[in-house]
């Protein structure tokens, strides 16, 4: 009998083919001012709370008809449709873990029929005078890394006894990587785990983490990282 694993994913630039909360911003907000936001977010300079909380306030009046339909134009990566349906035939839980918003991110899984599956992302809404109003329901000012604590999702969906996976590429996946057993990484986050000696494979789609998803759940002896094992105890003796 194959092994099943916990599988958590990134979504924007990892399920989909971009980054759409900054695509959001870019469309709708001021370039510059968007710009020089994000680039503080990814030089360390500001909190990801602080960017999305920045966006917002500087983001004038957004007409959420145009908004809806900016958002429902954007793509889903292609292979991450039988990604899904491998987990699924495998017994493989799938979670997204966001540290983008709800409002898209459900619009989208809803559109491409992929709504079944489990989301912990941060919270938008748009007001009566079309204000982005951001909130922020999984916050812990501990790990400032991300708005969205992703980490305490892996380690309340997940138990000792399970093999746990994290898929990811930016800045907010420094930290969920630090109690994962397995590890796929791409662009920011894949450097990330050269420049800290973090095991990891690469990968370019999800049908790179099939692949090696297969692999691993055939071996007889499959090892959990002690770093992430001694990092989720860590968790656990805080609490």
């Amino acid at each position: 009998m194959k092994r099943t694993f916990k599988i958590f994913t990134d979504f924007d630039g990892t399920v989909t083919t971009e980054d759409i909360g900054d695509s959001i911003f870019r469309e709708f907000g001021e370039r510059g001012k968007v710009d020089k936001i994000i680039e503080d977010l990814l030089n360390d300079y500001i909190s990801s709370r602080e960017c999305w909380e920045r966006l917002c306030e500087i983001t004038g009046f957004v007409d959420k008809e145009k908004l809806d339909e900016f958002i429902m134009s954007r793509e889903v990566e292609p292979t991450f449709f039988p990604f899904v349906n491998y987990c699924r035939e495998n017994d493989h839980d799938l979670f997204i873990i966001s540290d983008g918003f709800d409002y898209y991110i459900n619009k989208i899984l809803e559109k491409n029929k992929l709504d079944e599956i489990k989301v912990f992302a941060n919270s938008l809404s748009v007001n009566a005078d079309g204000k982005l109003i951001p909130s922020f329901p999984y916050y812990d000012e501990r790990f400032p890394v991300s708005a969205n604590c992703k980490g305490k999702h892996i380690i309340n969906n997940s138990s000792d006894e399970d093999y746990t996976v994290f898929i990811g590429d930016g800045n907010s996946d420094r930290e969920p990587v630090q109690f994962v057993d397995f590890i796929f990484a791409k662009d920011s986050l894949l450097k990330y785990c050269e420049m800290n000696r973090i095991t990891f494979f690469p990968f370019k789609n999800y049908n790179d983490v099939i692949f090696k998803l297969e692999e691993l759940s055939s071996k007889k002896k499959l090892k959990k990282r002690h770093q992430a094992e001694l990092k989720r105890r860590e968790v656990y003796m805080a609490e």
